[in-house]
């Protein structure tokens, strides 16, 4: 039977075509601001991709902040389990799942079967969320794809003394007037966020094996520093959008 999961967040769109246990096909594109335009031409990609129709579906998962704008039939689970779920299948052996999306930052504890053991999540503030990149990429007039390079190429990484991404902005603006390097600022950021990150996972207590996915997953000036903070590696994906997407196409067939 062929699945498809379709995880739409505040930013970024994503869809998964499975046949059985098997990922056939993914999609990502930008939300755009149109939830609805976003799930649609999301899951048609997919299908595109993977040279299917609709009518070839026999289920499709959703999950989050759009997941209600998708017309077709479908089965909705939270995030937190569908992020779990997804990367259970990803990396069997994770026991954290730290996701650095556009508006939270949550980590999760994992069972040795996938099941979730705890949870923490950052949602008050966007500080230490994805956000948080973005501002701080537009203020430097760089791409979010930028800072990962800019951030490892730093030897002396500006020290952030809020924990608000408002005010970290400011700060940011007023070392630029003081002649800071864009690569010591953005490795301070990442310093910044890791603290904040590794102060969470401490919450749940660290485990062995770590995996990091969304947005954040694609910064690897983060990675690197979060790695750092933790003492782990972490298991990264090659394209860490996706898991909320698989988590929801194989709890909906669960589900059936």
């Amino acid at each position: 039977m062929y699945k498809a999961g379709v995880d739409i967040g505040s930013v970024m769109a994503k869809a998964v075509i499975m046949h059985g246990d098997n990922l056939l096909a993914y999609y990502t594109k930008p939300v755009g601001g149109n939830f609805y335009k976003a799930a649609h031409d999301t899951l048609d990609g997919a299908l595109a991709k993977a040279n299917l129709h609709y009518d070839s579906l026999g289920i499709i998962g959703t999950t989050g902040l759009g997941a209600s704008f998708l017309t077709y039939p479908n089965l909705y689970n939270t995030e937190v389990a569908c992020q779990a779920r997804g990367m259970k299948y990803l990396f069997p052996s994770a026991r954290i799942v730290i996701e650095v999306g556009d508006q939270s930052t949550r980590v999760i504890k994992l069972t040795e079967h996938g099941k979730i053991a705890d949870c923490v999540i950052n949602d008050r503030c966007a500080a230490g969320s994805g956000r948080t990149l973005l501002i701080i990429a537009k203020v430097l007039r760089l791409s979010i794809d930028q800072m990962g390079d800019y951030s490892i190429m730093s030897t002396n990484p500006v020290r952030f003394g809020t924990s608000c991404s408002v005010f970290t902005e400011t700060e940011a603006i007023s070392r630029i007037a003081e002649g800071i390097k864009k690569e010591d600022i953005i490795a301070g950021l990442h310093h910044s966020m890791a603290i904040k990150i590794y102060s969470m996972v401490q919450k749940v207590k660290l485990e062995e094996n770590c995996a990091m996915t969304g947005g954040g997953a694609k910064d690897k000036g983060l990675v690197a520093m979060l790695e750092k903070a933790l003492g782990k590696r972490l298991l990264v994906h090659r394209e860490p959008f996706i898991s909320g997407a698989i988590g929801a196409a194989i709890m909906a067939s669960v589900k059936t």
